[in-house]
């Protein structure tokens, strides 16, 4: 093989492995975040690892799904730029890629944590039978996204032995349920009569149920995260961080409905600047009331 080709090659797996959709792993912080374990320089280091590894298996998730929605990829206006859809990748490096990326991120978990080990295994799972099946079915392709996004946060938790609310875990089964909601409602505005050629689920979907679906679950996020506020134990003082919250969900709703970008939650995150200043704000001032005491010791205070 040619440097060129060689170069060519390389640049195509790296876009089949999506390395923006990795910041839906940052989720994998959130029990060393809200475990207040943040300090703890090992637990940081292995959720470090673990975050990575996790990226690598979620890659070749996104490559067995590319292959499985191949014919459908090349009929939507931004999936058939994909390496695999456009021809760019073969099938047969992205099979042997995926085989590659998906061995090596369960071997070296499986050697770090066996707890994170059997996190890993159960995501793989899952996902396979997504891509195989789950997604063609209404209502559970969307619960089994959302569960994904469960297990990101688990596979965080178990590492570092961390036992997570239950508030927390709902808020992050149905902030994530109402993306892949969102999503699914962003696909039928954006390619009208032709959705169901790309996603054969959503012909049994209609915007109507969507939006019905958003509003049933955007009041269920805002009731949860503020029970979590309120009886997480951590301090009270986190009620203060409910308006980001609200703000946070609004705005994506704004996006969504008037701007017509639910299609892509990933692009949303990335790209929008006031979401980003909102979700940093929300951010620091978790931080500041759950990490206060270790400030004040830090500075002598």
């Amino acid at each position: 093989m040619k440097g060129e080709e060689y170069k060519y090659m390389i640049k195509s797996l790296i876009l089949a492995m999506r390395p923006k959709q990795w910041t839906k792993n940052l989720l994998i912080f959130a029990a060393l975040i809200f475990g207040e374990r943040l300090f703890h320089l090992s637990d940081s280091l292995i959720v470090l690892i673990i975050f990575i590894l996790f990226c690598l298996l979620t890659s070749s998730i996104y490559i067995i799904n590319d292959l499985m929605d191949y014919e459908q990829d090349r009929l939507h206006p931004e999936k058939k730029k994909r390496p695999i859809a456009s021809g760019k990748l073969s099938k047969r490096r992205a099979i042997i890629f995926a085989v590659f990326l998906a061995l090596l991120s369960l071997t070296l978990a499986r050697l770090i944590n066996v707890k994170g080990f059997l996190v890993f295994l159960i995501y793989f799972i899952l996902n396979l039978f997504y891509s195989f099946r789950l997604k063609r079915l209404v209502i559970l392709d969307v619960l089994c996204i959302s569960l994904s996004f469960v297990i990101r946060a688990a596979a965080g938790a178990f590492v570092i032995d961390v036992v997570m609310s239950p508030w927390l875990v709902v808020c992050t089964f149905l902030l994530s349920l109402f993306m892949a909601v969102g999503k699914r409602r962003g696909e039928m505005i954006l390619l009208d009569k032709e959705s169901v050629n790309h996603r054969q689920v959503l012909s049994l979907y209609n915007v109507i149920l969507l939006n019905q679906m958003i509003s049933v679950v955007t009041s269920s996020i805002l009731i949860a995260y503020s029970l979590y506020t309120f009886t997480s134990g951590k301090s009270l003082i986190l009620m203060c961080t409910i308006p980001f919250v609200l703000y946070g969900i609004f705005r994506y709703l704004y996006l969504v409905y008037q701007e017509n970008r639910g299609e892509s939650p990933t692009s949303i995150f990335i790209s929008d600047l006031p979401l980003q200043i909102n979700m940093l704000c929300w951010l620091l001032s978790v931080l500041l009331i759950l990490y206060w005491k270790y400030l004040k010791e830090l500075v002598g205070i």
